[in-house]
């Protein structure tokens, strides 16, 4: 049983526009419950324009110790740390905020960790696969970093904003593994394929590739996780894919969310 809060209780919050779709205010709640701390989680959504308003008043509360970061706030809130884990430092984005000793801000980005633990749960092993991600942006960035770092043999990054997606692929050539190249649409001869855009969040968007070109042997993830089954999941079930879905990712990177949060992760 989770205890009510009292004026002791430590406040985290997560920040995006939208919020109503996240999933992590009771589940991190419990956890720290479950782990003996007084502290929660709440859900507060800032547009872009009033982040930086946002971030001002909430460097200054003195009972706020940790921020959890969603779309679209992942590379400002990096810029807002002092200091972050050297793979926040590679994709210049954060999801995650917690105080140093000085009070300013500590950054971590582990979607990526959430995202590959999700197929691997389901049997499923990155390694020796080809990828195709699509959406270079906070998530996709970290998502693109551990497939690399999973061992993927190939990886093809589709974004409508080439710019952000060629600054992505020239900073994973630049760690000389397998070769990161521009992908499209289309996932045929691909193993494994990501969905880390919004699309599918509202009712008619498109889907974010053709799964008309989908092997029914690849596996398929997703990121949103409202609606917990996205169209793109829906229809890549319909072909005969393993699928992960974005609660799926979030369950995986739940306990290390908690333990950045609570300084139990050995950084910083």
């Amino acid at each position: 049983m989770i205890p009510a809060p009292s004026g002791a209780t430590r406040l985290h919050v997560i920040v995006g526009d939208p919020i109503a779709q996240v999933r992590s205010p009771a589940g991190v709640t419990a956890a720290f419950a479950a782990r003996g701390h007084d502290g929660i989680l709440v859900p507060v959504q800032v547009a872009p324009a009033d982040l930086p308003d946002f971030l001002s008043v909430a460097t200054r509360l003195k009972n706020l110790d940790g921020i959890v970061v969603t779309i679209p706030h992942k590379f400002a809130c990096y810029q807002a740390c002092a200091s972050a884990t050297e793979r926040a430092h590679f994709l210049h984005t954060a999801n995650l905020m917690r105080r140093r000793a000085d009070r300013s801000w500590h950054g971590d980005m582990v979607d990526g960790l959430g995202f590959v633990g999700a197929a691997r749960a389901k049997g499923i092993d990155p390694r020796g696969m080809r990828a195709l991600l699509v959406g270079a942006g906070g998530a996709g960035s970290a998502i693109a970093l551990a497939l690399v770092e999973a061992g993927v043999t190939d990886l093809a990054i589709h974004d409508s904003a080439t710019e952000r997606r060629d600054a992505l692929i020239g900073r994973l050539n630049g760690l000389g593994r397998k070769p990161v190249r521009v992908g499209t649409r289309d996932p045929a001869g691909f193993d494994f394929v990501a969905n880390a855009t919004p699309a599918g969040m509202k009712e008619g968007d498109p889907l974010p590739v053709d799964v008309a070109r989908l092997a029914p042997t690849a596996y398929c993830g997703c990121v949103i996780t409202q609606p917990e089954v996205s169209p793109f999941v829906a229809a890549a079930r319909r072909v005969g894919c393993v699928t992960g879905t974005g609660t799926d990712m979030y369950e995986q990177h739940q306990g290390i969310m908690v333990d950045f949060l609570l300084g139990r992760d050995g950084e910083g």
